[in-house]
């Protein structure tokens, strides 16, 4: 816990082994770029200034080992009030009885505002447990004059998205007129949930899916389906015809040597920078069953060491006080994200109707996006996908790696009798 660099903005805390102090919420977030870090204390110091009678201690932690961190106080019961957190971990925090439900705290025209792709997200066993201010989506981004020049359609959003085949003939067109064929941005440089994040939207445009839904029984027969083998092939072929540029440099799309890059909102800044005016976003290509994204970002929850209502109340002023429109658009006009709720989307540059991002709202608004499966075992899903996409890359077949995969996510969900839904994680009285 050395490692933790606070921001003390007052001393003491309502929860925990720390001395309890009436009116005082402890809250962790995730040492991300400088940028937002400098956002949310900020917000936390106007929060502080207009709330009498509570005041925020904000404490940042290490991004890398932000997981680690919160179950090390989870164990020794020195949770914060408030806790930031990755979007898939939510489910696995309320199994071990870590987080409260919100939903007789969040006012109702809060969580009317909110996106439903941040509503599905936060939701386990039919109750609310997290909510965040902003959330992400994936797309193509690619240079115009060069699709028209080979003329390539250009599509105008999910509904007209390539499908694979054409796909696959657009790269094979880009391909013959590069001297090295290598035309694809896959992200190659990112680690870890990227793979899940990145490529698992891929089976899910083909009609499978990382594990069955709603149940979350098995992987067989889902993750390993005709479908799935069939999606995944398709990306082992790009591998396998050297359409991939390993983009060791992360620099594969702003320097030219791609056509197109598969990446998230987050790059449009720097593309946008390099490319100017020329730069488009598209959809994911179909596989089959329509474009598909990935959605869930960082997002905010109330922990069971809040000690009692009074505590919760406070806590969930705060988030309220983080998901006015003006606080959401601070922080969105620093990262890049897409805005949380719907009215700061309306006063968004980006992502307005009109805006050169409208595509990763409209998608998020639509209901294009899926979710990741919302179960404990996520941190085993993910894990048995990351390692089965590297297998695919490195030329495994691909029903091989998937049928690893789907066995070793059906061992875990044994091993834990599917994770039965905990519903001693009440708010406390």
């Amino acid at each position: 816990m050395g490692l933790i660099a606070p921001l003390l903005l007052s001393i003491g805390s309502c929860s925990g082994k720390a001395p309890s102090r009436k009116g005082v919420l402890r809250v962790w977030a995730h040492s991300g770029q400088a940028a937002e870090r400098q956002v949310l204390e900020q917000q936390v110091r106007r929060f502080n200034q207009a709330r009498k009678g509570t005041t925020v201690e904000l404490t940042f932690v290490p991004e890398g080992s932000y997981n680690a961190q919160v179950q090390a106080a989870a164990l020794s019961k020195d949770l914060p009030d408030v806790l930031e957190f990755d979007g898939p971990f939510i489910y696995n925090y309320v199994w071990q009885q870590n987080l409260v439900p919100m939903d007789g705290l969040i006012s109702a025209s809060v969580k009317q505002d909110l996106l439903p792709s941040l509503l599905q997200q936060g939701t386990y066993g039919g109750r609310l447990y997290s909510i965040g201010t902003f959330d992400s989506g994936l797309g193509l981004y690619a240079r115009r004059s060069q699709l028209q020049a080979a003329g390539i359609r250009i599509p105008t959003g999910t509904q007209d998205a390539w499908t694979v085949a054409e796909f696959d003939r657009a790269l094979a067109v880009l391909a013959a007129k590069d001297p090295d064929k290598q035309v694809l941005d896959l992200k190659l440089n990112y680690r870890g949930e990227w793979a899940t994040y990145g490529f698992s939207p891929v089976i899910q445009s083909a009609g499978a899916d990382l594990i069955d839904r709603p149940q979350y029984r098995t992987a067989a027969g889902i993750l390993n389906s005709p479908a799935a083998v069939a999606a995944m092939r398709s990306v082992q072929n790009w591998f396998k015809k050297g359409y991939v540029d390993p983009n060791i440099d992360d620099a594969a799309f702003t320097s030219g040597r791609v056509a197109l890059s598969w990446v998230g909102h987050w790059a449009y800044k720097d593309y946008a920078k390099a490319v100017g005016t020329d730069l488009v976003v598209l959809p994911l290509p179909n596989f089959g069953k329509g474009s598909k994204t990935a959605q869930g970002s960082w997002n905010w929850g109330i922990t069971t060491n809040c000690p009692n209502r009074e505590c919760q109340k406070s806590a969930m002023k705060f988030l309220e006080f983080l998901l006015q429109p003006e606080e959401v658009l601070a922080m969105a006009n620093v990262n890049g994200a897409v805005p949380g709720t719907k009215r700061a989307i309306s006063q968004s540059q980006l992502y307005a109707p009109n805006g050169p991002l409208r595509l990763f709202s409209t998608q998020l608004l639509s209901g294009a996006t899926v979710p990741r499966p919302q179960t404990p075992a996520y941190p085993v899903i993910t894990s048995a996908f990351q390692e089965a996409f590297a297998n695919i890359r490195n030329g495994v077949p691909v029903k091989t790696a998937l049928d690893k995969a789907a066995t070793t996510i059906d061992v875990d969900l044994l091993d834990n009798q599917n994770y039965p839904i905990v519903n001693s994680a009440t708010a406390k009285k």
